[in-house]
């Protein structure tokens, strides 16, 4: 099967979308200071390296399907839907608002292309559904920080 330019177009978007993830959250890793440091430091791993995996499937993927990935850093600068990281330090309780907007923004770019991906090829859909089940469950356990009983 060779995808559409539209299946390649959705592919690339969720593409940048983890690479940035993947980035984003060495970012939060290495500038994380406060309460629950070393909790979230290691949790940001966890993440980092699912994201990383994933944009790794993504893009074999695109190539299994004849589509060319583009996971250049000014291409992903340019594409991705996550809002940039802040510059320097962030304090534990803000960097979990920071990772789970980014985890649930990852989200909505795979929410937004499944059905048009789903129909072109069930398959490359099931694996965004098990992209979307794991960045949810780390949203959950890392916005768990912050909430309130």
């Amino acid at each position: 099967m060779k995808a559409s330019p539209t299946l390649a177009a959705n592919l690339q978007a969720v593409l940048v979308d983890l690479i940035e993830l993947h980035v984003q959250g060495k970012q939060a890793h290495w500038n994380i200071v406060g309460a629950n440091f070393r909790d979230l430091h290691l949790q940001l791993d966890e993440v980092v390296a699912s994201a990383r995996e994933f944009s790794d499937v993504t893009a074999e993927r695109m190539r299994a399907l004849e589509a060319v990935p583009d996971g250049r850093s000014g291409t992903v600068a340019a594409k991705t839907t996550l809002a940039q990281f802040p510059d320097g330090l962030v304090g534990t309780s803000a960097a979990v608002d920071l990772v789970v907007e980014r985890l649930q923004a990852a989200v909505a770019t795979m929410r937004e292309v499944h059905d048009a991906v789903d129909e072109e090829d069930p398959t490359t859909a099931d694996l965004l559904h098990a992209f979307i089940e794991k960045l949810e469950q780390y949203a959950w356990m890392v916005g768990a920080e912050n909430m309130k009983p």
